[in-house]
């Protein structure tokens, strides 16, 4: 079972330039990390895939273990792993999230 739960994890992130993994979604976000990434993203008008990961405690399991990344939320942009709420917003504060954003969205 943990098979498709990777294949869904990878399809989301291949198959999308901004792919967010978080604690419920993008209308109703499930903690204030999440909410803070999401935050970020519609600030730029990024359009992104989000995945919610309170349905099954294997998302996250299986997730943390692809990523080598403990927390959630996590971000990816162009299939690279961004990491979590407070590096996108230090990223988002030096510009550098935005670059990245532009980069996606033009490639």
């Amino acid at each position: 079972m943990s098979d498709s739960i990777l294949d869904e994890i990878k399809k989301l992130i291949e198959g999308n330039r901004i792919a967010l993994f978080m604690k419920g979604t993008p209308e109703m976000p499930g903690c204030g990390f999440s909410a803070g990434v999401v935050e970020v993203l519609k600030k730029y008008n990024a359009p992104f895939a989000a995945m919610d990961i309170l349905p099954d405690p294997r998302i996250r399991q299986v997730l943390s273990a692809y990523s080598s990344w403990p927390t959630i939320p996590q971000l990816f942009i162009s299939g690279k792993l961004i990491g979590g709420c407070d590096i996108v917003r230090e990223m988002d504060a030096k510009g550098e999230l935005k670059t990245l954003i532009d980069s996606a969205m033009n490639s």
